[in-house]
């Protein structure tokens, strides 16, 4: 559990205790870190997108960017109902995350694919391990995480149709950081076709949230 908040307030949600609501606050923070650091790589991704994909890439992204800042705003506001005042400071990102800044740059559309689906990868397995640890303690912080988690994964699937084979293999599989991830689509020989298909396996995520 994330350390214990020096913000919070005498109160939260009616039903719980002020100790449980605090405490699953507390979980929204770590969230709350993870997906303002995600908008802001997938910013960078779509600055950074270059090749033939780019146009495919570039427009894909934003809505994913627009979507995930509601997301932020949804977390923020929940820990603020149930009495602890939420932070979105650059310094308190740098400060509490465990994992490194994104580390693809200028990079065809492929590789850039390649290594967010890592990083959706520990995105998205830290969001549904904090949805099982509230789930028994506030149904109503749990919900809103599992339509977060399926937003998330609905556009993974979206990246991930650019990088998988007819025959349902994603190029990067056993890739355990974004540039290798980058550098398996790059080798591989699908990424040299026009359609720029190319293979993943779930692999275990570089920036685990």
């Amino acid at each position: 559990m994330a350390k214990k908040s020096t913000r919070n307030a005498a109160f939260t949600v009616p039903g719980l205790t002020t100790e449980q609501g605090h405490a699953v606050a507390d979980i929204l923070q770590q969230r709350l870190h993870a997906l303002n650091d995600l908008q802001l790589t997938l910013k960078h991704a779509h600055w950074n997108v270059v090749g033939p994909n780019f146009i495919a890439v570039h427009e894909m992204l934003d809505p994913q960017i627009d979507e995930v800042r509601g997301y932020v705003d949804e977390l923020a506001e929940r820990m603020a109902t149930m009495g602890v005042s939420p932070s979105g400071l650059p310094g308190a990102i740098v400060a509490e995350r465990t994992w490194d800044d994104y580390s693809v740059h200028r990079a065809p559309g492929v590789e850039h694919l390649a290594a967010l689906d890592l990083v959706y990868d520990g995105v998205i397995s830290d969001h549904r391990e904090a949805l099982a640890r509230v789930s028994d303690v506030d149904p109503i912080t749990e919900d809103m995480l599992i339509g977060q988690v399926r937003g998330l994964e609905l556009f993974q699937w979206f990246m991930r149709s650019h990088i998988e084979s007819g025959s349902g293999v994603l190029e990067h599989a056993g890739a355990r950081t974004e540039k290798g991830a980058a550098k398996a689509v790059k080798s591989s020989p699908k990424a040299t076709k026009s359609s720029g298909r190319t293979a993943t396996s779930p692999a275990k995520a570089s920036r685990k949230k």
